[in-house]
């Protein structure tokens, strides 16, 4: 089996000041720079002043990305804890009013603002994404049909905004809820090859509904701009080593995929319906969803689907270097997701309910540094 597979991970993160715990609204100039000095070629703005992108560089393995993403993470730490400042990585912050938020100045989100209005303005979220390198002469669509399947696993596994604007939202990922007040956004429409998706962005630009440059924000999507299959289903991580068993899950499936006969084959209309059902499993329950992959098929817990997909992925899961992933899995699942311990940080508090909330944001802040884990009692 050829051992290639190319990726890259974009992980965001919200500034948090470490004195009220709150998102910042408007960060200074200065520590922008320090930001970008910190994080270096990756930095990107996000939608938000107060959020920032890394978009890393290409890795060939996993080695490279853990290296990478936890030097930006210590530097980034350690960059804003001289303006009194840190970090969180996670789907939502869980007392961020979206109404005191401030959207970043530039063209390209000015126009987000302008047209989507409020659905934009309350999109103050994370996402964890991964691109998936697909060799040229292979449909991104049959593979993207053939893992979409498989992708409320991941997003059960990453589950990360409990909480929304200081009280709990019944919903492991309520990040994924609001998703779903966007056009073209969560499950990709039904389609069998790239060009029917060629048809489809373009029937959508011919009547003006989408921009030349197409805003497609999918849960996977073929990206517009790289050889790749691209994850934006999953909310970001405050574990480093979560994000990366992610990254490798959805490397090992889409290598998977690139190495069958005739890829996306067996998926049909059913498996899109289910497709839904189990993303609303995943973001409503997390670890206790009861999932259905294929029509008359059993119900699976999160574990036993898991179990399904070593026994389906383990083999090139091995010859990609990525065999860690599942073990790596089944310790989010023994440890509890970042769903699990914010509500339990939550729970765990004597204090009015309005007054609860800083506990989980201290515990984001201290798992979102490099190696550090703090216990979800």
């Amino acid at each position: 089996m050829d051992r290639g597979q190319r990726f890259g991970i974009e992980e965001e993160y919200f500034i948090i000041d470490l004195r009220s715990r709150r998102l910042l609204a408007e960060p200074s100039a200065r520590v922008l720079a320090a930001c970008r000095e910190a994080i270096g070629e990756g930095f990107s703005y996000e939608m938000f002043q107060g959020q920032v992108e890394v978009a890393s560089p290409v890795f060939d393995d996993a080695v490279d990305a853990a290296t990478y993403l936890g030097r930006v993470r210590r530097e980034l730490d350690q960059a804003l804890a001289e303006h009194g400042l840190g970090f969180i990585s996670s789907g939502a912050h869980p007392m961020a009013g979206w109404q005191a938020q401030r959207a970043t100045p530039q063209a390209h989100f000015q126009r987000l603002f302008d047209e989507f209005r409020i659905v934009a303005q309350r999109s103050v979220l994370n996402g964890l994404h991964v691109h998936a390198e697909i060799p040229a002469g292979v449909d991104r669509i049959a593979v993207m049909n053939e893992v979409l399947p498989w992708l409320p696993m991941l997003l059960a596994l990453s589950v990360s905004s409990p909480l929304w604007q200081g009280q709990p939202s019944g919903y492991c990922s309520y990040r994924q809820v609001v998703c779903d007040e966007w056009p073209r956004m969560g499950i990709p429409e039904y389609l069998l090859d790239e060009p029917g998706f060629e048809h489809y962005l373009g029937l959508l630009k011919q009547t003006g509904a989408v921009a030349s440059d197409a805003n497609i924000w999918w849960g996977c999507r073929p990206s517009l701009s790289y050889p790749t299959l691209e994850l934006r289903m999953t909310d970001a991580c405050p574990r480093l080593s979560d994000a990366l068993a992610l990254a490798g899950l959805f490397r090992v499936m889409v290598k998977y995929a690139c190495l069958l006969p005739a890829p996306g084959s067996q998926y049909s209309v059913e498996c899109h319906w289910l497709l839904k059902e189990n993303r609303h499993q995943a973001r409503r329950w997390g670890h206790q969803g009861r999932f259905v992959l294929a029509p008359e098929t059993p119900v699976l817990s999160l574990e036993q689907w898991l179990t399904l997909a070593e026994q389906r992925f383990g083999a090139t899961a091995r010859a990609l270097g990525e065999e860690g992933v599942f073990i790596k899995a089944r310790q989010i699942l023994r440890d509890g997701t970042s769903a699990q311990r914010q509500s339990a940080w939550y729970e765990a508090s004597a204090a009015p309910a309005e007054e609860r909330w800083p506990a989980v944001v201290d515990g984001l802040l201290a798992e979102s540094r490099e190696g550090q884990v703090v216990p979800a009692s």
